[in-house]
């Protein structure tokens, strides 16, 4: 009986050492848990920077004052809170 007992204590932890520690263990799946909240906030901000960027390509190529104003403002000739119109002349 004495032997079964120890046979079972001894599976017992190793059970709780492969628990917490080694491949597998609850430590790996939080730091896991850890890395995959990070990238998918990595993957938000470049989601909206994506989105920012098409919508900068959109707006240049709908119109040609909007190439003007991105040159002019690339150059320094415009600054922040100035605002760029074109008059075309007839």
């Amino acid at each position: 009986m004495k032997v079964l007992w120890s046979i079972m204590v001894i599976l017992i932890v190793l059970l709780q050492v492969r628990l917490w520690v080694g491949e597998g263990s609850y430590a790996q799946v939080w730091g896991l848990s850890e890395t995959i909240d990070e990238q998918r906030r990595e993957n938000a901000r470049l989601a909206a920077r994506n989105e920012r960027l098409f919508a900068e390509v959109r707006n240049l190529g709908s119109a040609q004052g909007a190439v003007e104003e991105r040159a002019r403002k690339d150059l320094g000739l415009i600054r922040d809170d100035e605002t760029f119109f074109l008059v075309l002349e007839p």
